[in-house]
């Protein structure tokens, strides 16, 4: 059996969904520009979350989830993993407490950042994902791994898979990720009849 393991924002999602949440704050552009920086690898993943934790974590939880469940989808990969569910997973760093409405949309396994809710029902950062761990576990399941992002913490999700393909259909290249993808595609639709020949192929 064969599992697909896709990154989430800027792969399943149409855009970045820290940078939406920020602008309930009022700083939008900061943390797009943050974003940006981890994106490109020239802020580490891990010191970048906790920064833009600390900073989100304000936002009260339902508003959250209001913001999330909004949260634009790509269509044709949307479809690819609603009809594939059992076969994929959706792998970020992004924290479990804020992505949950994506996670219910998608109705796939999961492996995200995780978290406890405090006694005013604040979110507590616990453990921020290691991709490449995730990629190990799912190695216990099935026979090969496929994963599909865009970034430069994508790469370890990528040295770890069995095959990786790198998606430019939402992002600007970054070299880091395109340089070990076994593949490069630039929109969603070659890239899900690329999924779909990977899938039937033996």
């Amino acid at each position: 059996m064969k599992k697909f393991a896709f990154d989430l924002d800027g792969t399943v999602t149409k855009v970045e969904t820290l940078p939406i949440l920020a602008r309930e704050l009022g700083i939008c552009a900061q943390m797009k520009f943050l974003t940006e920086l981890t994106l490109e690898g020239k802020i580490p993943f891990e010191k970048s979350f906790r920064l833009r934790y600390e900073v989100l974590k304000k936002i009260p939880s339902k508003r959250i989830a209001e913001i999330m469940d909004a949260v634009e989808l790509d269509e044709e990969i949307f479809n690819f993993i609603r009809d594939n569910k059992n076969n994929c997973a959706v792998v970020t760093g992004n924290l479990d407490c804020w992505i949950y409405p994506i996670a219910e949309k998608l109705g796939c396994e999961f492996f995200s950042s995780t978290s406890t809710l405090n006694k005013d029902g604040v979110p507590i950062l616990t453990e921020i994902l290691r991709k490449d761990f995730a990629i190990a576990q799912l190695k216990k399941t099935c026979e090969k791994v496929i994963a599909i992002g865009e970034s430069f913490n994508d790469v370890p999700m990528f040295e770890a898979a069995d095959i990786s393909i790198a998606y430019g259909g939402v992002h600007r290249r970054v070299d880091a990720a395109f340089f070990v993808a076994d593949y490069v595609v630039n929109d969603s639709q070659t890239l899900c009849r690329l999924l779909e020949e990977l899938r039937i192929k033996d």
